[in-house]
């Protein structure tokens, strides 16, 4: 039997011991042992459920316990739970994590450790929810030379969008009936402000560039400057507004963003709505590939970090993990990336500015008569922002894929 203990009973953590709970026949022969949780860390307690037994306050308790082996991090943000995972570490304990903000931050110290420790740091939530990705990318993938990630990594802002475009409502009233229905926090900032679609492609570039990405130096735009007179154009183009977070090689360059794009059905990632999350993945041998599935919830989060604690339970003394180094990947400055642009205007500039982005395609709203837009041709954003600075009076813009 192996002993295993959780920090934190709340959404996820309540998961964890739900799917542990409902699928333990399955998940023990999975594993090869017997699981079980033997303390729950949280500062509340549970009266009436059966979880009270398990309940300490004091992580102390668990990390002192040489008959725990996995310890499961739950608990969200950066401290206290990044003191309690790199002690269970240092005490020889696998971890397994959700934690994004966490992994971010002290990913390459955390598998480090894990390393030297011949044991396991595992992170498989924290990165498209219930998407299986980060397994995918440490061994599926490993004789890729990964180019391109590109994803929808998170379901708060898609659904606002996918909302906004089938509905033709405006993003405060969107928001507001996400928060209502669960899919937004109170104050949503770190989804809507893209902050939390970053750090997942801070995790995911590192892992597939080998070395790390820092969060804080990736360009990062939300969607709150979205309207529903962008979304009329996007219907008109016969295109959708996606929130992608994206890292790209080229050549020797290295490029990561987050913000609002407009892309068509061509795309894989068109077709992803509501609150579901995709990755599109590309490799110079295997060419395309997409991971699609719930990004976020209970149950698939938890279900990941099932995934990890049956991974960590069958390689007690042995670490999986892939390198994933400190030594810091430059980015090359956004400025310098090259695509085609979408602005509006009032359609007296009309004229001034095919002059300044010849060979742009006009497109035209009958419900706003006033104003109009173009698709410029590709060009570096540096170029564009010039251009758009020169012209004065644009009313909005957003990038094309």
């Amino acid at each position: 039997m192996v002993q295993i203990a959780v920090l934190g009973y709340g959404t996820v953590g309540s998961g964890v011991v739900e799917v542990l709970n409902t699928n333990q026949e399955s998940i023990n022969k999975k594993a090869g042992e017997e699981i079980n949780i033997k303390y729950v860390l949280d500062l509340r307690d549970f009266p009436g459920d059966p979880i009270q037994e398990k309940i300490v306050h004091d992580a102390d308790v668990i990390l002192n316990d040489k008959e725990i082996r996995v310890v499961v991090e739950v608990m969200g943000g950066v401290e206290p739970a990044y003191t309690f995972v790199k002690r269970a570490l240092l005490a020889g304990k696998s971890v397994c994590t959700s934690n994004k903000e966490l992994v971010a931050k002290h990913g390459p110290e955390l598998l480090e450790i894990a390393r030297e420790k011949n044991i396991n740091f595992l992170f498989e939530a924290s990165c498209g929810g219930g998407i299986p990705i980060i397994r995918p990318l440490n061994s599926s993938l490993t004789a890729d030379e990964i180019d391109e990630i590109t994803g929808i990594l998170n379901g708060t802002t898609n659904y606002i969008l996918t909302k906004m475009s089938k509905e033709g409502l405006e993003f405060d009233d969107v928001l507001k009936d996400a928060q209502e229905k669960g899919y937004a926090e109170r104050n949503p900032e770190a989804d809507v402000e893209g902050y939390d679609a970053c750090r997942k492609i801070a995790i995911l570039s590192s892992l597939a560039f080998g070395n790390n990405v820092d969060f804080e130096e990736i360009y990062t735009e939300g969607i709150t400057r979205i309207t529903a007179q962008d979304i009329l154009y996007a219907n008109e183009m016969h295109m959708a507004v996606k929130l992608l977070a994206s890292s790209r090689k080229v050549n020797d360059q290295f490029y990561a963003m987050v913000a609002p794009f407009l892309m068509d059905d061509s795309h894989p990632l068109y077709s992803v709505n509501g609150v579901f999350n995709a990755i599109f993945v590309h490799g110079n041998v295997l060419g395309d590939a997409m991971f699609y599935g719930s990004g976020a919830g209970k149950l698939p989060t938890a279900s990941a970090v099932v995934a990890d604690v049956v991974d960590a339970v069958k390689h007690l003394n042995r670490t999986v993990m892939t390198f994933w180094s400190s030594r810091k990947l430059s980015l090359s400055s956004i400025e310098n990336a090259e695509r085609r642009f979408f602005l509006r205007i009032p359609v007296v500039k009309l004229s001034e500015a095919q002059a300044l982005f010849p060979g742009s395609e006009v497109v035209r709203v009958a419900e706003l008569p006033e104003e109009c837009a173009l698709v410029s041709d590709q060009m570096s954003e540096k170029a564009f922002e010039e251009k758009a600075q020169k012209l004065g009076g644009v009313i909005s813009r957003i990038r094309l894929v």
